[in-house]
């Protein structure tokens, strides 16, 4: 890797335009579970200062975490919705508090699927198909009701998200979440047409591509997160994935975020625990990126995981094997690291990779860096 240019004459540090969205860097906060919503889904103080200081951390493009788009796809507690009207005035207060520092503001939509917390949601989880064995998580196949519903309810988010005043929404296909099962013939056993074949697997998705479309028009951004490989036998595949990102394309999608892995992956899963080597163990799913790229995606594409230094971000955008970066852990240790490295301070990301900080989040305590809190507490 070459020595970085001057601050100001880094490729990282460039304009880009999503769909008329322009995003002053190529910096993206890749959506994260903050667990900082209030209790029905809607934007809380906390979670506002949280986004805020991303934006204020010279973050182009700020992502807020997985909001579910009907009740029963919510995975967990303190979790943003954007599943009802109510929920519009908070997601509007978050994209003022982004706007008001330069950034952009995108709503990633989820549902859950057999990961929705049915101790929150009140109804049974939902499913692609019922699991084979006892031991697979508990939850109901959708039906023809089902998914139209879903369908219905990823539409009128997206509009809400619009009307709130945010500047895209992204697609969350990726990480063992509901959009993810049915891409996966490890948790996709249906038959008949949203099951069995690769484009079967992606008929909903595609489907969800269509019903935001619907509502919302061509003119504004709509993203996609999704994973380059589950990296479990029997999961969703790289090539199935460079597939999948073309067809989405070609439906109307403005960019791809790629990720990778699920919960079950073990230590390949999206969050790997340990720390990284730079530059050798950075940007895990880059050869992927390539794929991409190779196969004529002209959209552009956001990758994340693994990337830790301004060096390897700078190489990713001037090789094109991306078009921005995106970092997650990084953000919740030092929500200023963009701003620093832009300022000429490239030492790495002090993120260990400890993953203590999505203990608090996942108990709907809110994410921050448990390290830190503990290692300031002993200073």
């Amino acid at each position: 890797m070459s020595a970085l240019p001057r601050p100001d004459a880094l490729k990282a540090a460039t304009p880009i335009v999503i769909n008329g969205m322009r995003v002053k860097n190529r910096f993206v906060r890749s959506a994260t579970g903050e667990g900082m919503a209030n209790a029905d889904g809607s934007a809380s103080d906390r979670l506002e200062a949280c986004l805020k200081a991303l934006a204020v951390g010279e973050v182009g493009l700020v992502i807020s975490s997985h909001a579910y788009v009907e009740k029963r796809g919510q995975a967990r507690a303190g979790q943003l919705g954007a599943h009802s009207p109510d929920m519009e005035a908070g997601i509007a207060r978050l994209a003022r508090a982004v706007h008001a520092y330069g950034g952009r503001f995108v709503v990633q939509l989820a549902h859950a699927g057999s990961r929705a917390d049915s101790t929150v949601t009140g109804e049974p989880a939902l499913c692609p198909s019922a699991p084979g064995t006892s031991d697979g998580p508990r939850c109901r196949a959708m039906v023809a009701d089902d998914l139209a519903r879903v369908e219905a309810a990823f539409g009128a988010a997206a509009a809400l998200c619009r009307d709130a005043g945010a500047d895209g929404v992204q697609i969350h296909a990726a990480h063992g979440y509901g959009l993810s099962q049915f891409l996966s013939p490890r948790t996709n056993s249906r038959t008949g047409a949203y099951g069995g074949s690769l484009p079967n697997r992606a008929r909903l998705l595609l489907e969800v591509l269509g019903a935001i479309r619907g509502r919302i028009g061509r003119d504004f951004p709509v993203l996609a997160k999704i994973n380059s490989d589950d990296f479990l036998e029997g999961g969703f595949t790289a090539a199935e994935c460079v597939q999948v990102v073309s067809w989405l394309e070609t439906a109307g999608l403005d960019g791809v975020e790629l990720s990778g892995g699920v919960f079950e992956s073990g230590k390949r899963t999206f969050s790997r625990p340990g720390r990284i080597a730079i530059p050798e163990g950075e940007a895990w799913y880059r050869d992927t990126a390539r794929a991409v790229k190779a196969a004529g995606v002209a959209m552009p594409v956001i990758l994340v995981g693994g990337i830790r230094s301004l060096g390897t971000a700078e190489d990713l955008i001037a090789s094109g094997d991306a078009d921005l970066v995106a970092l997650s852990r990084p953000l919740i240790r030092e929500p200023g690291l963009v701003a620093r490295w832009l300022a000429g301070d490239t030492a790495p990301a002090a993120c260990i990779n400890d993953n203590l900080c999505f203990g608090p989040a996942r108990a709907g305590q809110g994410i921050y860096c448990v390290t830190e809190v503990r290692q300031n507490e002993r200073v």
